[in-house]
């Protein structure tokens, strides 16, 4: 009995199309990622059995949207929270690395932990946070087709856990707004990847 996991990045918000990390800053969808999330709730209409979202506006706004056309009401669950990324948050890359220099590579090149700069302290524990919510989830549901709609970096975070890959990871994928990463679980939950940022539902422009 497969159990089918879509993890959903949300839509641009304003920080997106600057560059900055949000982290835990609570940040409404953008005119555009409103426009993103009606276009995948086309692609996504009545092919989920369960809605999960993180607690920030972001991810509710994009959620809702993409459950507007069902029954299923979006189930909020803390542990999707995007990373808290401490004194990072509200900066591009470019200021975190000027201003961080060597926590900064760090973050980049520790393999195992990855810290960061307060907030969440490291990946790692970031990932063991993304990966027991996100199992939970998929074993309360099994034989379900589940949508998690959450955050770039606890999406990595989640699947580098998942998949017990290196920190290291994190810097080596890109997800999209409204990107689309599904996992299939066999009965005994053991994950594989079928597609990861997929934004085909997005215009060819995007």
């Amino acid at each position: 009995m497969k159990t089918i996991l879509t993890l959903v990045r949300h839509g641009e918000t304003e920080w997106n199309a600057l560059g900055k990390f949000q982290g835990c800053i609570d940040i409404n969808l953008s005119k555009e990622g409103i426009i993103q999330a009606d276009y995948l709730k086309k692609r996504l209409e009545n092919k989920f059995d369960y809605i999960y979202t993180s607690p920030l506006k972001r991810a509710i706004q994009t959620a809702e949207i993409l459950s507007e056309s069902s029954k299923i009401n979006p189930r909020i669950e803390l542990e999707l929270r995007e990373i808290n990324f401490g004194d990072w948050e509200g900066l591009t890359i470019k200021e975190i690395e000027t201003n961080f220099p060597e926590k900064f590579i760090d973050w980049r090149n520790d393999e195992l932990n990855a810290p960061m700069c307060g907030g969440d302290l490291s990946l790692k524990k970031a990932s063991t946070r993304a990966k027991e919510a996100i199992l939970e989830i998929v074993k309360a549901h099994q034989g379900k087709n589940i949508v998690l709609v959450a955050h770039g970096g606890i999406i990595k975070a989640g699947l580098i856990g998942i998949f017990d890959w290196k920190m290291t990871m994190y810097h080596k994928i890109v997800l999209g707004n409204t990107s689309v990463s599904k996992i299939i679980f066999d009965d005994s939950f053991n994950p594989i990847i079928v597609t990861l940022n997929d934004t085909s539902h997005l215009p060819d422009n995007y």
